[in-house]
């Protein structure tokens, strides 16, 4: 059995170099997703969860920096961006906002494919989870979907498994409301910061996890959650 080929996401207003694009990487054997503004290429990197993005730093709509900074606000994909701007601080800018690597326009393709080749190659893999999660009280079996409490079976809700489930696949780190709001919600729901709070506040009372001294879902005032793992 063959893995899927790796998807590219190129995020460019220029409809030539988009083409261009499009053309190449599939003639590599690539898949391809197109975005001409920021907007665009936001919701597909969140819907989609592309392999690698290219990302044009001048575009119409926001900054291609910003653009950057808000992805490395929850995935760590490689970003390579694009940009007619050859300046060194340009460079060292989008490297320090978390850029895997810089190519200036106008570029060559086969020197673009080989640094594509070299940051899929070397980008980190994503740790394995545990198949089932068991602390003595708290049970989670990640392959059926079932949450238990003392061995007897919690009712939870498409939304409220979906939050454990992320927050336990980060366990001990913290997720961001946005990040929470995007994967679960969709990325329109950025700022409906209320639907998490509902569920977090659900999912609490059938924990039984008192929010001022909490065993498991701990808030990170004014940032997002954190699944405690000790």
């Amino acid at each position: 059995m063959t893995s899927a080929a790796p998807r590219i996401l190129v995020i460019d207003d220029e409809t030539q170099i988009r083409r261009f694009l499009d053309i190449g990487l599939r003639a590599e054997g690539y898949g391809v997703l197109l975005a001409a503004n920021a907007n665009d290429g936001l919701a597909l990197a969140a819907t989609q969860s592309p392999d690698l993005v290219i990302l044009d730093i001048g575009l119409p709509d926001r900054e291609g920096h910003d653009v950057l900074a808000e992805l490395r606000q929850w995935t760590q994909v490689p970003v390579l961006m694009l940009s007619v701007r050859d300046a060194e601080a340009e460079k060292v800018r989008a490297l320090d906002l978390g850029a895997n690597d810089y190519v200036t326009k106008p570029f060559g393709i086969q020197e673009l494919m080989a640094r594509l080749r070299a940051l899929l190659r070397n980008r980190p893999g994503e740790p394995e989870l545990p198949p089932r999660y068991d602390d003595g009280h708290l049970a989670v079996d990640l392959a059926r979907r079932e949450v238990t409490m003392d061995g007897e079976l919690l009712s939870l809700t498409r939304k409220e498994y979906a939050v454990l489930d992320m927050l336990l696949q980060h366990a001990g780190r913290v997720v961001t409301q946005q990040q929470l709001l995007r994967e679960i919600w969709g990325p329109s729901h950025t700022s409906d910061s209320q639907y998490l709070r509902i569920v977090l506040g659900k999912l609490r009372q059938k924990l039984g996890d008192d929010p001022a001294a909490p065993r498991w879902l701990k808030t990170e005032p004014g940032v997002g959650y954190r699944f405690i793992t000790s």
